[in-house]
């Protein structure tokens, strides 16, 4: 989440100073290539911070009225395909890397892999995320704090509803 936050924080502050040098006709035009890396980087670092969060790339709303064999099969399911996206991008992405190698950005001449080495990045965190959390899962089960959503809980002498 830390890298997440810098990310944004660098390609904002880069899209600041860019539109800044330009208003006094000084332009930066290296700026845009810094822009275009923290977006990139900051792009694929939240994929791989949002499955570790287990959020967004999971059926909560659907298994979380699930209990015991099913709901493991549906949660493993969903983390197999996720874990087979992770294998793609590590794959295809390292493809990608490596012949971004001979390509250059102008005027900096930064090689375009500096862009795009955060995909094979990102999927080794994801495949890394999702297999803990098949583990996890096979072992203490699924549940999750999604599934304490509107569960009463009992109080000595009352009860209330838990959000």
């Amino acid at each position: 989440m830390v890298l997440c936050g810098v990310c944004i924080f660098m390609f904002t502050l880069a899209v600041f100073c860019d539109v800044i040098t330009r208003t006094f006709g000084v332009p930066w035009v290296w700026l845009q290539q810094v822009t275009t890396a923290f977006f990139a980087w900051g792009v694929f670092i939240g994929m791989a911070a949002a499955t570790r969060r287990l959020d967004h790339f999971y059926l909560t709303e659907i298994t979380k009225q699930m209990k015991g064999l099913p709901r493991s099969l549906i949660e493993s399911a969903n983390r197999l395909i996720v874990l087979i996206v992770a294998l793609a991008l590590v794959w295809f992405g390292w493809k990608n890397a490596m012949l971004d190698l001979g390509s250059f950005r102008m005027p900096s001449l930064i090689p375009l892999t500096v862009y795009t080495a955060i995909v094979p990045l990102a999927g080794v965190l994801i495949a890394l995320f999702t297999i803990e959390q098949l583990v996890n899962g096979w072992k203490h089960g699924f549940e999750g704090p999604e599934d304490m959503d509107n569960v009463v809980v009992d109080t000595p002498g009352a009860a209330e509803v838990k959000k």
